[in-house]
């Protein structure tokens, strides 16, 4: 629906989507994300929930009233400005508490974060449209990221090199379904420690960071480290605000990620 701004609406337990970027899951689904302005998405499991219209809430599921965290996203909704003006936007932090609380479950305590270095990472309250990833989903990163990769990509673009996203943003529910189907597959937790940060210590919950990759080369490989693109980089992403977050030797003990980037304010 044209007005709606290209904005991914953030609370703890729901998001709330631009209808034009979700895909319709079934006739009604169609019929709901036409008419609507924003869709109210489940983090956990990414069902849709609701749907904004200009009469009113469409509950897309039973028992809405019941769903966890609803009143919190829809304060959310009615507290996104109707301006916002380049270079001034004001981007908030979702609250650690719940988070803090599901890494207890895991497992894991400060104490991970103390081994580590890696700090617990909050969530933005919103998150820029940064365009589309190399499977055509929408691009979501802070603003001042997504400000700095559309440059990046621009500049590499005028040089012969093409740059793709292959992720951006990830919420704290996303990286622990990462846990738990590795968990599932057998996989102890130090073995999926040693390749994936633990939930709420990954850079891309902030939405500064993503994976960046080049095509025909597979997503988030080694091999992203002999590409034009890589070299193009190094060479050139400093000058946008981007820094590779884990080269070899880190002192984090996460393995070598010549693909994962990260926007740093100046």
């Amino acid at each position: 629906m044209r007005g709606t701004p290209d904005i991914l609406i953030n609370s703890a337990e729901i998001e709330l989507w631009p209808a034009r970027r979700l895909r319709a899951r079934g006739n009604r689904d169609a019929r709901a994300l036409a008419r609507a302005r924003y869709v109210l998405r489940r983090k956990r499991d990414g069902h849709y929930l609701a749907a904004e219209l200009d009469e009113g809430l469409l509950a897309l599921v039973p028992r809405l009233a019941r769903e966890p965290g609803l009143d919190e996203a829809l304060a959310a909704l009615e507290a996104v400005p109707t301006h916002r003006r380049s270079g001034i936007e004001r981007v908030g932090e979702l609250p650690l508490a719940r988070l803090e609380q599901r890494l207890r479950v895991l497992g894991l305590d400060h104490g991970y974060g103390e081994r580590t270095g890696l700090p617990l990472v909050a969530e933005p309250d919103w998150l820029a449209l940064a365009g589309f990833d190399r499977y055509r989903r929408p691009l979501w990163l802070h603003v001042e990221a997504a400000r700095g990769w559309r440059h990046l990509q621009a500049e590499a673009l005028a040089d012969g090199i093409v740059l793709e996203a292959i992720s951006g943003y990830r919420s704290h529910d996303y990286q622990l379904g990462i846990f738990e189907r590795k968990r599932a597959r057998g996989l102890e937790v130090e073995q999926i420690l040693r390749v994936n940060a633990a939930p709420g210590y990954s850079e891309h919950h902030s939405g500064l960071a993503l994976d960046i990759g080049a095509p025909g080369e597979p997503p988030a490989e080694e091999s992203f480290e002999d590409t034009e693109a890589f070299a193009w980089l190094c060479d050139n992403a400093a000058g946008h605000g981007f820094t590779m977050s884990y080269p070899r030797d880190n002192p984090h003990g996460i393995v070598y990620e010549p693909w994962h980037w990260a926007w740093h304010r100046a």
